[in-house]
């Protein structure tokens, strides 16, 4: 199997600067904007196929000066620059991109998410398999009857008859090899496919030497079974990539070609999906899918949720409600307001986090690559020693040429170039139909490595739906300041309020939120406040376990308003789960030390920090960890710092913007069973890794003194290559095809058995909480209000 796949003709940017023009304006409009002057531009190279393809472009792109970074996937075949808008007070042109990329001999376009190129390259290896197997079949029929001793005359016929077989049936069947190779040699570089084109070649052409001369041997049969084998190899590879991202491509199925645009006049469009604009109307009939973000303005309906949330509970929508791209309209047609771009939307979100997770650059993905890109030279410089060895040693060319040529085939490093990308894309599909979102392949690696996991209260813990319970003994004015106050906040606790309360006529004055203590108003009576304790009124009050807000006017309580949350579903099971996998548990809260104390205590987690600040978080999180690796599960504004700062983060989809975008994985599913599972996973993808380094080396280490001895044909080299890529990348697919044995991987909700305000609460466990459950308890340290040192 070779690394490298045919690469035909170079970027598609004509050289009429009238044409550069056009293609950079469009380029330029295609890119996303990132904010503090920077851009990004996805591109589709159909001919990256290896490490030594991977370093090539992101060489070529990273000396420009314009380019903060590029990166390439290797299963996708997409390249994705980050580059500035301006250098130098000169504004950049993202045409340069795509013919500095054309320079190394890759064609390229721009990539559309879910796109299947794929499939054509499939029908053309089987159709090349089918070819060099038939020809390979009639070449061995013929080389049967010269073993079995045929006079010189009907040999002859029949080495004749095998090179016509053999010649057209090496050109076509091959082409896939020759034009990679020759592609890279014209831009003098070198890949794995020159010494399996080099091999094929001189194999064919020592044969027709040997045909002429009248030869009593030739290797027609070896060189078309040869190619036959390699063809096999890379077909089975493509298909097994392509089963590996297939969570992609049902993402990208789920995605509707187009939706009807209603325009003011009341006249209906029919619209491509990539036309559609923020804030246009769209009437979805019943049956069909959500094509972009936007909000109900008219109709109620039933949605299939489940790609957003995995709940298969059909979720009722009416005008007002936000609904996401993907998901299903399934009883009534609705009449929606666009409130994103379809490059913008939800379904893009996740599939743009799909294809990061393929594409990270982990430590063992960077060792690997980096061999990879040496393994040419050295397979050449192998294979001429070996033939020069030979030669001194016994002085027959043939002899000494047929070693050369089976130490070229034998040592591809496909095997080692497989090792990482493939389990990364199969440890990313798994997490996906777990419902857990992976923004970059390195940190699955991270997350292998935890040995501790630090969780966030509100939100995290619990499900962040706080219900205010003493409305009743809150004076009507004040809890109408108070929800005037919380309309200025998204936090759990000031959207709750704001459902107890009826509308209220916005506060006048200068109004603002501080991150970890509350929001604060300036208006003509005074100064308002709401928030917790220290905040507003600057001192410490009631130890009960009730989340609290204060209202105060100029540092005097108004009001003092208690909530209750209740734990996220499956929050016991899932942090008895994370003892039972050796890792240690601790809460870092803004809320209040008894609040967080029994939340402890419910959970079996005795170790916590209370009232932190944002900042005192990010401290904390590093204090926790103390040298040692530690995961940081958060939701909110106040926990984007320490997210960043912990070794590896998750948040829930229903945190805020900034700690989505902040976190490394993003899970979709209301039960906390979500990061057991996705360390086990991790960890299973860690250990494939390693696995797969040592069948690659092993590999290498037996196969090659073999072919240097002499005692590997080409025909075997061929068949041993093949085999152990197709080991590797099976070996991957394991943890596609392994039943967890902790059953994270089932998450359909089912009835809660037991009542909702026990101390046991849980909203709905699914199949996986249940086999949780069940699982031996492990030793916990004795529980206590008592703050312990983290």
């Amino acid at each position: 199997m070779s690394c490298c796949a045919a690469t035909i003709g170079i970027a598609s940017v004509e050289d009429g600067a009238g044409q550069r023009q056009t293609a950079s304006e469009e380029l330029w409009l295609a890119s996303r904007a990132l904010g503090n002057g920077l851009r990004q531009t996805d591109l589709s190279v159909p001919g990256v196929h290896c490490g030594a393809c991977i370093s090539t472009i992101e060489s070529a792109l990273r000396v420009r000066p314009e380019i903060e970074r590029a990166r390439v996937n290797l299963s996708s075949r997409r390249v994705s620059i980050v580059w500035k808008e301006e250098v130098d007070g000169r504004r950049s042109d993202p045409g340069a991109f795509v013919r500095a990329i054309g320079e190394q001999g890759y064609e390229t376009h721009l990539f559309t998410p879910g796109e299947e190129e794929g499939d054509v390259l499939l029908k053309q290896l089987i159709r090349a398999v089918a070819v060099s197997g038939f020809a390979a079949v009639n070449i061995m029929l013929l080389s049967v009857s010269v073993w079995s001793g045929a006079d010189a005359a009907t040999r002859d016929l029949f080495h004749w008859i095998s090179a016509l077989i053999a010649g057209p049936a090496l050109i076509y069947a091959g082409r896939f090899f020759y034009q990679s190779a020759w592609n890279t040699l014209r831009h003098g570089r070198t890949n794995m496919d020159v010494p399996i084109a080099l091999a094929v070649t001189l194999s064919y052409g020592m044969s027709l030497y040997e045909t002429i001369a009248h030869g009593e041997h030739a290797w027609f049969d070896a060189s078309v079974t040869l190619l036959f084998f390699l063809l096999t190899g890379r077909t089975l590879d493509h298909m097994m990539r392509g089963r590996a991202r297939s969570a992609i491509s049902g993402l990208a199925r789920l995605s509707p070609r187009g939706a009807t645009v209603v325009h003011p006049g009341g006249s209906r469009e029919y619209r491509a999906i990539e036309e559609i604009k923020a804030g246009e109307q769209l009437m979805i009939a019943a049956g069909e899918r959500i094509p972009v973000d936007g909000r109900v303005l008219s109709g109620a309906s039933d949605l299939d949720r489940s790609v957003v949330n995995g709940e298969s509970a059909p979720a009722p929508v009416a005008a007002g409600d936000g609904v996401q791209a993907g998901t299903l309209n399934l009883t009534g047609p609705l009449l929606l307001e666009a409130t994103a771009s379809a490059r913008h939307s939800f379904l893009a979100e996740i599939m743009g986090l799909m294809e990061a997770a393929e594409g990270g650059r982990a430590r063992y993905r960077r060792i690997a690559d980096r061999v990879a890109s040496y393994y040419s030279p050295a397979v050449h410089l192998l294979a001429l020693l070996s033939f020069i060895g030979w030669m001194l040693v016994e002085g027959d060319v043939r002899h000494a040429m047929l070693i050369a040529v089976a130490v070229l085939i034998i040592t591809c490093p496909c095997a080692l170039g497989l090792a990482v990308p493939v389990v990364q894309v199969v440890a990313a599909g798994r997490l996906f139909q777990g419902g857990v979102m992976v923004k970059d392949g390195s940190a699955m690696e991270r997350l292998a490595e935890i040995d501790m996991v630090l969780f966030d209260k509100t939100g995290t813990l619990t499900v962040g739906e706080p219900r205010l319970v003493n409305a009743c003994e809150v004076a009507p004015k004040a809890l109408a300041i108070a929800a005037a106050l919380a309309a200025h906040s998204r936090h759990p606790i000031a959207v709750a309020l704001q459902k107890a309360s009826a509308a209220a006529p916005p506060l006048a004055g200068d109004v603002r939120e501080i991150p970890g203590a509350g929001i604060e108003a300036r208006t003509k009576d005074g100064v308002y406040r709401l928030g917790s304790r220290v905040f507003t009124c600057g001192a410490d009050g009631a130890t009960n376990g009730q989340s609290e807000a204060i209202l105060s006017l100029d540092g005097r309580e108004l009001a003092c308003l208690r909530f209750e949350d209740r734990l996220r579903p499956a929050a016991r099971e899932s942090i008895e789960a994370l003892h039972g996998q050796g890792l240690e548990t601790a809460i870092l809260s803004g809320d209040r030390g008894p609040v967080v104390a029994e939340i402890g205590r419910r959970l079996g987690i005795g170790t916590w920090r209370a009232e932190l600040s944002p900042r005192g978080k990010v401290e904390a999180c590093t204090a926790a960890a103390g040298g040692r690796r530690a995961l940081m599960v958060g939701d909110g504004i106040n926990d984007a710092p320490a997210l960043r700062a912990a070794h590896v983060s998750m948040a829930p989809a229903t945190a805020a913007d900034v700690g989505r975008q902040a976190a490394d994985f993003v899970f979709m599913h209301q039960p906390l069973t979500a990061v057991p599972f996705a360390i086990e996973t991790s960890r299973q993808a860690s250990r494939l890794i390693r696995q797969n380094f040592a069948l690659a080396i092993g590999y290498n280490l037996i196969a090659v003194p073999i072919a240097i001895l002499g005692y590997a044909t080409p025909l075997v080299a061929a068949v041993a290559m093949s085999t152990s890529s197709l080991i590797v990348v099976t070996n991957a697919l394991r943890l596609a095809s392994t039943a967890s044995t902790n059953a994270f991987d089932r998450m359909e909700p089912v009835a809660c058995p037991r009542p909702l305000g026990s101390d046991d609460e849980h909203a709905c466990l699914s199949h996986s909480d249940r086999a949780l459950s069940r699982r031996p308890r492990p030793r916990r340290v004795p529980l206590g209000t008592e703050e312990r040192a983290i």
